[in-house]
């Protein structure tokens, strides 16, 4: 048996008055999907428990197999576990974004997108100016980087994701809490160091959006987690462009394939993800396929990018995955958003995803097509996210 789950980060939403009261997955053309979901059951799972912050790496941890309220920590050590990073007892991992302020606004939390080559000189300066015995600036991929900071105090500081407050003020958002003061001096002060690299200089000279402010959050001790072959009996290997989903693929013994070209944003690399997924599961049992394209459009408003980011993950992805098991008796298929990412919020939400899962043993039923309105009319119901993994593989 193989298994193969594949995840359009983002793509579940809300109706659309410019879709006609549709939410892009029902408008796109996705033939390989609606295939799957007419061969297959379509059902509705809830990826992040009540009360939870409807991120990512919680919404990633539930469909690992993985119970958020007893295994998650915070963000920061996920990542770190993919860059290699080991953190100590006492030390605590930040998730840094650089970004993207207009005075008091936070234009932009990804800086537009800086290459990780740009991204890599201002990481070196912040950990020259600001970095000392107790902080470390690490260098992740494009706009997401990471600081480690020694005291566990840390962990009680609120801070706020910046994808949650585009176009708010930087100010009134600010960490909170009683060790929020370091944090703040932080992100501050980084906005006179950077400002000044001439790397941010030629950015805003091109009409580009320049990395001058650092923004902390996502904190969290090292992951302790049961391998995932010890909880399910397979092994296999995880690809993504983001050090988040790698991260908790190696917390829990996965493989993080590195693929050429995967890039988390529109211009990834569809062909070799679909290829090297293929290469995965030849050698392995499992593997767990991440396109990071649709929540980005989600995030940027940007409806046009989102339908485009699930066509192309329909045809690339899924296309390939189904050509290479034709006839689906030794395998297993399991396709569903993380969390929606809807373009009238831009950011997440805690709504429940739609999902398909066919293969062996999966008995078809009445429901012919993949969107959240028939996922909601459908009897297959996950209220806890992390058990659809023990229904796939049959447990």
């Amino acid at each position: 048996m193989k298994y193969a789950i594949l995840i359009p980060d983002g793509a579940a939403d809300y109706p659309l008055q410019e879709l006609g009261g549709k939410t892009p997955l029902e408008v796109a053309k996705i033939p390989n999907m609606t295939m799957l979901a007419r061969d297959g059951q379509v059902g509705l799972v809830r990826t992040v428990p009540r009360g939870m912050s409807p991120a990512s790496d919680i919404a990633i941890m539930s469909i690992f197999g993985y119970d958020p309220r007893k295994f998650y920590t915070g963000r920061g050590p996920l990542e770190a576990a993919n860059i290699g990073i080991s953190l100590g007892e006492d030390e605590v991992a930040f998730r840094c974004n650089l970004i993207t302020a207009e005075g008091d606004i936070l234009a932009d939390y990804s800086a537009g997108h800086i290459s990780t080559r740009e991204a890599g000189s201002l990481i070196e300066l912040l950990n020259k100016e600001l970095g000392s015995s107790l902080i470390k600036f690490y260098c992740g991929v494009s706009y997401r980087h990471l600081m480690v900071v020694k005291g566990r105090e840390f962990l009680d500081a609120k801070c706020i994701p910046p994808h949650d407050i585009i176009g708010k003020s930087v100010s009134k958002h600010l960490p909170e809490g009683k060790p929020a003061e370091t944090l703040v001096r932080l992100m501050n002060d980084s906005r006179s160091i950077l400002a000044q690299h001439e790397i941010n200089k030629v950015r805003v000279d091109l009409g580009e959006n320049p990395a001058n402010m650092l923004w902390l959050w996502g904190q969290g001790l090292k992951t302790k987690m049961p391998s995932f072959s010890e909880r399910f009996g397979i092994t296999g290997s995880v690809i993504s462009a983001v050090d988040l989903i790698k991260g908790i693929g190696k917390s829990i013994g996965l493989k993080a394939v590195t693929v050429p070209g995967a890039t988390g944003y529109y211009d990834t690399n569809y062909e070799n993800k679909a290829r090297y997924a293929v290469k995965a599961l030849l050698k392995n049992d499992f593997v767990f396929v991440h396109v990071e394209a649709p929540d980005e459009a989600g995030h940027n408003g940007d409806l046009r990018e989102k339908l485009s980011a699930i066509e192309h993950f329909d045809r690339v992805i899924v296309g390939e995955i189904v050509n290479h098991f034709k006839d689906r008796r030794n395998c297993r298929i399991l396709i569903l958003p993380d969390h929606p990412t809807p373009i009238a919020k831009r950011t997440h939400t805690a709504d429940p995803v739609p999902f398909i899962i066919c293969g062996k043993g999966i008995e078809k039923d009445s429901i012919n097509r993949f969107d959240e309105k028939v996922a909601r009319e459908s009897s297959l119901v996950f209220k806890k996210g992390h058990r659809l993994m023990e229904y796939f593989v049959g447990e």
